[in-house]
């Protein structure tokens, strides 16, 4: 059963051809309407004649080709003009006429190449015309074949119109796509710097300390333990985010699963660097609490990269309106600012002003702090 709401789309499916055509069948039945008779369009004043059946060839010639009028707009008007030309040399001055300014309209509105060479051809070919007109007797005068002139170049000027507006439109949605394909690029570049960076730095460090580990047996299989872990996180997390890059998965992408506060602090732990960890309230769904676990990991990874076994301190405080992010780390004995290259840091801060939060990060007295305000509750 087909509801009231898929005609229109079903309509759009056919072929322009199809959906044209009720406009010139209507125009054929009105103009062979006897009431109608000698009631259309009448340039010239010339005395009416009876239908006969030269009107009905003329009638067709007419209105038949605005079925062509989006697929071949120069075809359609050649023809309609033809036959606009014999019904008001002819005097039948049938209702088929209005089909000229249709033709026109759609000729200024669909047609691609030579737009102004079929202009100039088609106001040379309304020239004789009005003196054949004018030699029949007919007593419009140059006003009245000048005035029906421009109101067949206003019907051909809304066309032209129209099609401006129509690429305008296009182009602003194409801009539309571009801008949206970039930012999608941009957030996948930065779930995968999140998640990527993190695990791999852990890996690193941990398997340089494995390396100074080889008279301690235990140790070193506690840290080789440890990498495995983190290498599986790792591929889990990779696997979860090209899950999300398949156009058929159904979850939402802007609002990836992240792991506890607390399993990410005992990851650094394990890699070598002395992590204090306070937690208040009871974290929010969202995208206020994702970009709160962002804040930490990448703090964390700049901390294991370039002040690796300082002392870092991770605060989160829950609140009903806001999360409050304070990751310091003691810079002692580190040539290196924790805040890494800046890339990832840069994206934190767009990640929380798009939230409408706040974000900062630089070097204090003893160290390295990265403080984050994220309003609860905002949308993805």
């Amino acid at each position: 059963m087909i509801s009231l709401r898929q005609v229109p789309d079903l309509w759009r499916r056919w072929d322009v051809t199809v959906r044209d055509a009720p406009t010139a069948v209507a125009l054929v039945l009105a103009s062979l309407t006897p009431a109608l008779q000698n009631r259309g369009t009448q340039l010239g004043d010339l005395p009416g004649r009876p239908l006969d059946a030269l009107a009905i060839a003329v009638i067709a010639l007419e209105c038949l080709p605005l079925v062509v009028r989006r697929r071949w707009p120069i075809v359609c008007l050649a023809l309609v003009s033809a036959g606009f030309a014999a019904d008001q040399l002819l005097g039948y001055h049938a209702v088929a006429g209005t089909a000229l300014p249709i033709a026109l309209l759609s000729t200024g509105l669909h047609l691609n190449h030579h737009r102004r060479t079929t202009a100039v051809l088609a106001s040379a070919a309304y020239v004789p015309l009005a003196f054949a007109l004018d030699r029949q007797g007919s007593a419009e005068g140059v006003t009245g074949f000048v005035t029906f002139y421009l109101a067949l170049a206003a019907a051909w000027a809304i066309g032209a119109w129209l099609r401006l507006n129509k690429a305008a439109e296009e182009e602003r949605r194409r801009h539309v796509a571009e801008a949206t394909r970039q930012a999608e690029r941009t957030r996948i570049a930065r779930e995968l710097h999140d998640v990527v960076t993190h695990h791999v730095t852990a890996m690193v460090v941990q398997a340089e300390a494995a390396r100074y580990l080889t008279a301690a047996p235990e140790r070193l299989d506690q840290t080789l333990t440890a990498i495995t872990d983190t290498g599986r996180r790792s591929i889990a997390d990779l696997r979860q985010l090209l899950d999300l890059l398949n156009p058929d998965h159904d979850a939402d992408p802007r609002t990836p699963s992240v792991g506890e506060l607390s399993a990410l602090v005992e990851q650094t732990r394990k890699a070598g660097q002395p992590v204090e960890f306070t937690e208040e309230g009871a974290p929010p769904t969202g995208s206020a609490r994702v970009v709160a676990y962002r804040v930490v990991q990448e703090a964390l990874t700049n901390a294991l990269k370039y002040a690796h076994g300082s002392r870092t301190t991770v605060h989160v405080r829950h609140g009903e309106s806001e999360i409050v992010v304070e990751v310091g780390t003691d810079g002692a004995g580190s040539s290196v600012s924790p805040g890494g290259s800046g890339r990832g840091l840069a994206g934190l801060r767009e990640r929380v002003s798009a939230l409408g939060g706040e974000f900062s990060a630089g070097r204090r007295d003893d160290g390295f702090v990265v403080r984050a305000r994220i309003p609860a509750g905002s949308p993805s």
